[in-house]
Formats: C-alpha cells, structure tokens, sequence
C-alpha cells in the first residue's frame, strides 16, 4: 500500500486535464479544493513534447496511453483500495479516455478533481481513525479469529463507507496489537497511535498544489518507464544534493512504501554500509537522535521530513527503529548509526589475499573487490596525472596480488550498483587485448559501440566475477563482456537488471529524468530486467520478486539486437557444467550455503501469506515459532562449523551486535532525499576502530575454489590437447 506521503517524494506522478464539473465535495469536511498553478499548463507541454521527442521508447499520447495514465493515476492514490469507493471509481471513468487530450492542452483539472476527491476521503478516513482511538482500546478483543489482508492491490473497490469502516478497525486493531505484543501499557498505545494519526492528518491537510503536480506527473511519466521521472524545483535540489553526497548522513537510498520508510539500497562505503545494521527492504518505524533521544514515530511522515530527521552533522548519533526484512521477522528493533560523509577514498577498490587447500596443496587466491565504478573527475580536469579512478586503482592492486604469487584472481562486484560508464569499458580492457566491451542504442536506433582500444592486458591468468541482486549498471556491463569473452567464469546470484540510460532535462519549472537509450552486451543482448545470469549460482539474500528491475513497474522489456564482431578470448564455457558439479558436490554440506537456501526459502514462504492474524495468542505463537525456526537454523549452522550453540537468539547480540543492537558503534546515517537518498557512516570510536572478522567469507572462498577447478580443467584439457597432436 502506497500511501500519499510516499507518492509526493517517491513517484512518478501523470495528470490529464479536461474542462469539466469538480467531482470534489470538499466543503463537508473543511479540505479547501487544490488548484494547479498557471505555470503548470506550460511545464506540462514541455513534458509532453520532451516523452514524445526525447525518450527512448515512442509512444503516442492516445486513448490507450491515456486509459493506463488513468489506472496509473488512481493506483498511485489509492494502491491499497483504503480510501475510495467503487462510486468514486465509477465518477471518475469520464476522464479515462481523456487525459491524452488533456495533457497535450496543460489542463490539469480532472487530475485535480480525481485529487480533491480522494484528499477528502483521506481526511475523513483519519478523522474517523482519530475518532476510533478516542473511544479506548477496550472495544478490541484479542481474543477472536480474525485476520487483515496485507495486499489489497487487487482487492475490489470498496461499494460502502461500512466495510472500509471495517477495514479500518482491523487496521487499528492490529497497530495496537503490534504494540501490545512490544509490551507497552495501553494508555502508551492510546497515546502514541493517537499522535501517529493527527500527524497523518495534520501532514495531509498541508498537502499544496505542488505536490498534486508532482504526483499526477509521475503517474503520467511512469507509463514510460520506471526510471523517467519529474521533480519539482524542491525535489530537484534534494536530488542535485544527493548526487554530490555532500550531505552529512548515513548512506541509504530510501522511498516510501504503503506508510512506511523502506531502505531501497545503501551507499557503498557509507556509515550504514559499514555499520552492518542496516539492509534493503527494511523499513524504519522511528528515529531518535542521539543515544537517549526520544524516538519519534514516522510512520505515515513525508519522504523528505523522515530524511530531515535522520541527516545530522558528521559524528552525531541517529537510533531507527526499524522492521527488518532480512529476518523473516515483523519485530522491529533499535539500531544506532553514526554520521558521516562518504568519502572516496573509502569507496576505492581494495585487495586481498586468501590460501585455500585444494588437491592437496596450497594455494593463494587475490580478491579484488570493488564497491563502485568511481572516477575524480575534477582531478582529472585539473590534469592531475594521479587521479583516482576505478581502473587505475584495480590495475595497481592486480600488480601487487601478481607479485605475491597467486594462482587466480576474484573480482567482487556484489553490492556495486555501477557508476562511470568509461570505467566500466576500462575495466574490461585491463583483462582483454582489445575490442568491444557494450553497445548502447539510441532512440533513433543508432548504435554506439565503446571499444577497448588498448592491446596491453594487466592480467590474462585464471579470472572470476562475482556478483549479487545489488550488483547494477556498469557491474553488469563489465560481468557481461568477461562473460561473452569467455575471459572469466561469472559467479553468484542474477543481478538487478538496470541496462537503460538517464539525463537529466531542464524545464521552465523543475527537471525531467528521462530515458533516453538503452545497454546491450556485445552479444546482442540487453542487461535489461533479465540482468547477468551467472555460470555458477550461489543462494541469494535478496528475493528477486522484490529486488530489481523486474519489480518496478512498467520497465523497459529484454531485448536483442545483431551481435558485435568479437573474438572470444578463452573457451571455458564447455567446462561450466563440471565446475558446477563439482561446485554443488563441495557445497553440499556447506553450513554458510546451506543456511542462505534454508533462510531464503522461509523467508519466501512468509512472503506468500497474504494475511496477519489479529489473534493476540496466534501472533505470539507465530512470534514463539519463528524464533524457533532461526534458533535451530542458526545452530544447525554452529554445530556444522565446530561453534557452540547458543540458547537464545539474544545471545547473537552480544557476540555481532551489528545483528541487532542498540550500541553507538553500529551507528550511521541517512542523507539525501526525495525517492533516493545517499546515505553514509562511520565508526563511533575512531580511536578504538574494530577488529577485522577473522572468518573468511564463505563466497569468495568457494570462487576461489572454483577458480582451482577451472585451472585444473584447463590444464587437463591443454595436456589432452597436447597428447592428440603428440600422438
């Protein structure tokens, strides 16, 4: 559910505007009726003009296109069904076929109608809530079999003010219920729920014309594709402000989902990023300041008036209360972040060495890991010939793991969620003697190919990728090229998919993020929504029907286009099939992989229920039986290992309170605003920095094995070949 503070920050928002009667009744409940601004006319038809001149994909502003602005339209105000009514519906299908015509002129007026509408029914709905919670709490009984639906999204309309009374109750009924099962006295619960919802309805009242422009804007950009946004003049300088990471903050891309705060991504190197205590999906229920601030409840807040709250200067301390997703679990839990900028020096590329036994004999394995496909561009204008960059980074390390002598290297993309489209082609050049590394087409279809125009190659030795969801844009282009070169084996889980191209549009008022091309590997095929499928699959943290370009509505589809002209720098494909088997024989009693599958397939199957009880003794049974599942799933892990099990999962917090913790030195923050935010973090105690976990990373120990397998195949091959031409 989608509620209408995350749609002012977070979406894409269309409106078309015809002459007609306001369907807005707003008199009966004091909500004065919004109004678009003159200059909104004439910003519309730039808008127009520029989907129709500039993005990627033609599309003609007609009935079709205006019939699915209209369901994008009431979708995005109402995701959830909560507020209106199947009589509202039926009102406002006189504007289905024509919000086309009404753009193309910049009348705006059936978006405003169809808004003032739904503000009416928003605003009655919390007044009615508020109304609810001023009667007690004792009117709820706990006692009874009774469930909510979570996903309304294909639910009927609503065909009377009854049953979304009802729908409402249950809702209150279960917030109240999450608070009692926190163990908090009911006059608390009063309190606080009361609080949340006058805010909601404080914050809702405040809506203005602007924010109504935005989101019908969105709506209508969004039929294009994901990615091709408008921002108001506000909006805009958050995003300017968030591209720089100039903020102070602790490094986290957030958007609101139904009336919550959700964690899209964080910032490489960022204090979230290093704190650990902060993931994607999670979502943030209140902040605090400092350690003892009191914590303040967000939930149904503005996108930018959360983000306010958590940025802060450099080394303060912000508490979230968040709801993780990662743990299959609805408890939420009080997290500490420091604040911090991100710096650049903390995103480099840094290296290592790992020794494994294989075949009886010692080996060493280099990583290369690399958070981001970073350049100093104003070094390099400036004509620093020490610039940093992603590529002359990577180049020194590789130089330093040859002298030490090993037998392969790892390049760790997981987590990378791109970058410098150049750094990306140069990468691919320090491992190829030369030719194409991705082909990009235009709108006109014109194709571009980014060529490695260099014969020196840094490193031709035994080489492997690894890559995860989180791994986008330039981590795919340069996966892909190592993939069709057969120059390396890729390794890990399917990654996000983002293979289109954005710039940015100024208009008389505000900015357009448009799509204007799209990537495609020198195969022909694209890295849209299907993203790099890996040779070898590792289990995932992240489900794939919840993370990625395939989730966001309306992308841009898979595609191919011809081929390029290039050389396949190795043959390794025909060996994938006994890597694998030889991956999935050494994995089978690996506790780190087997507890990643395990905890993945419960989390999907948690996924799938569509309802919550609001049976007190069914919910605290479901608490007792999920803490039981990861109980044992985590000590069936120990036990494989040689640990010791533990009694509780409490005792988890004290020995990685990066698990779930209050302590300062797990902190960071967030900055940024809009639908994304950078977020970044630092240690609390600069002068007491943490130990390194001395445990491996059970991924990058099983590449590095697979990469030992891939060297003996191909010395097993190349003696094959060798006693054929012999004999």
């Amino acid at each position: 559910m989608k509620n209408l503070s995350k749609l002012l920050l977070a979406g894409a928002i269309t409106c078309a505007v015809i002459a007609m009667p306001s369907l807005a009744t707003v008199k009966e409940t004091g909500t004065e009726a919004l109004a678009p601004l003159p200059i909104h006319a004439t910003t519309t038809q730039n808008i127009v003009d520029a989907l129709s001149s500039r993005h990627y994909v033609p599309a003609a502003l007609d009935d079709e296109l205006s019939s699915r602005i209209f369901d994008t339209y009431i979708g995005d105000l109402d995701p959830s069904r909560s507020y209106l009514l199947q009589s509202d519906i039926d009102e406002f299908e006189q504007y289905r076929y024509k919000m086309d015509d009404a753009l193309k002129r910049g009348d705006l007026s059936p978006a405003f109608d169809i808004f003032n509408r739904y503000h009416e029914r928003v605003t009655t709905r919390f007044e009615k809530v508020i109304a609810i919670l001023d009667e007690g709490l004792e009117r709820f009984d706990f006692t009874i079999p009774e469930d909510l639906l979570i996903d309304r999204e294909k639910t009927p309309w609503a065909q009377t003010e009854k049953q979304l009374d009802d729908l409402w109750r249950k809702r209150v009924k279960d917030a109240v219920l999450n608070l009692k099962l926190t163990d908090k006295e009911p006059e608390k619960i009063q309190e606080l729920l009361h609080k949340r919802f006058s805010n909601r309805l404080s914050r809702s009242r405040q809506t203005n014309n602007e924010d109504v422009y935005q989101l019908y804007m969105n709506s209508f950009t969004k039929t294009y594709d994901p990615h091709t946004q408008y921002f108001s003049p506000r909006t805009s300088e958050n995003f300017n402000i968030n591209m720089s990471l100039s903020l102070e903050g602790i490094g986290a891309v957030l958007q609101l989902e139904d009336e919550y705060t959700k964690v899209v991504s964080l910032v490489t190197a960022g204090p979230a990023d290093k704190a650990g205590v902060l993931k994607p999906n999670d979502k943030i229920v209140a902040v605090g300041q400092g350690k003892t601030g009191e914590m303040v409840d967000v939930i149904g807040w503005r996108l930018d008036e959360v983000v306010q709250l958590i940025r802060g200067r450099t080394d303060t301390i912000v508490r979230l209360d968040i709801i993780p997703a990662s743990e299959g679990d609805a408890d939420p839990k009080i997290i500490s972040i420091v604040r911090n900028k991100v710096e650049l020096e903390e995103q480099s590329a840094q290296s290592e060495v790992i020794e494994l036994e294989q075949f009886g004999s010692p080996h060493k394995i280099g990583i290369v890991s690399i958070p981001t496909f970073y350049i100093d561009f104003q070094a390099l204008q400036k004509g620093d010939r020490n610039y940093k960059s992603t590529t002359r980074d990577v180049k020194k390390l590789i130089r330093d793991l040859l002298a030490q002598d090993v037998d392969g290297i790892v390049i760790d993309l997981r987590n990378n969620g791109g970058g410098s489209l150049q750094e990306a082609k140069l990468l691919t050049g320090l491992f190829i003697d030369r030719g194409p590394t991705v082909q990009i087409r235009s709108k006109s279809n014109r194709v571009d190919i980014l060529d490695d125009r260099d014969i020196s190659i840094i490193y031709d030795g035994p080489l492997a990728v690894l890559v995860n969801r989180l791994s986008a844009s330039a981590s795919e282009i340069f996966a892909g090229a190592i993939q069709d070169y057969e120059r390396g084996i890729i390794i890990g889980s399917q990654t996000f998919g983002k293979g289109t191209v954005q710039s940015l549009l100024p208009l008389n008022r505000g900015q357009l993020k448009l799509t204007q091309a799209k990537f495609y590997r020198i195969s022909g095929e694209s890295t849209q929504e299907k993203g790099i499928i890996p040779d070898i699959e590792y289990p995932s943290s992240y489900d794939p029907e919840s993370i990625g370009e395939s989730t966001l509505d309306s992308p841009l589809p898979w595609d191919k286009i011809t081929a390029t002209n290039y050389r396949r720098k190795h043959s390794i494909n025909h060996l994938v099939p006994e890597l694998k088997s030889l991956h999935d024989e050494r994995v089978s009693d690996n506790a780190d992989f087997n507890y990643q599958t395990e905890a993945f397939a419960y989390r999907k199957s948690r996924n799938e229920d569509n309802t919550i009880s609001l049976n007190e003794e069914q919910r605290l049974q479901e608490k007792s039986d999920r803490e039981d599942f990861w109980l044992a799933l985590e000590n069936k892990k120990r036990v494989a290992l040689g640990q010791e099990p533990i009694a509780s999962l409490d005792e988890l917090d004290e020995e990685e309170p990066t698990i779930a913790s209050n302590d300062a030195s797990a902190a960071s923050e967030i900055a940024g605003s809009s639908s994304a935010i950078p977020v970044s973090k630092t240690d609390d105690a600069r002068e007491e920095p943490e130990e390194e976990d001395p445990t491996p990373d059970p991924y990058l120990v099983e590449s590095g094995h697979i990469l030992l397998d891939l060297i003996s195949l191909e010395e097993r091959t190349a003696a094959g070949l060798k006693r054929s031409r012999d004999s």
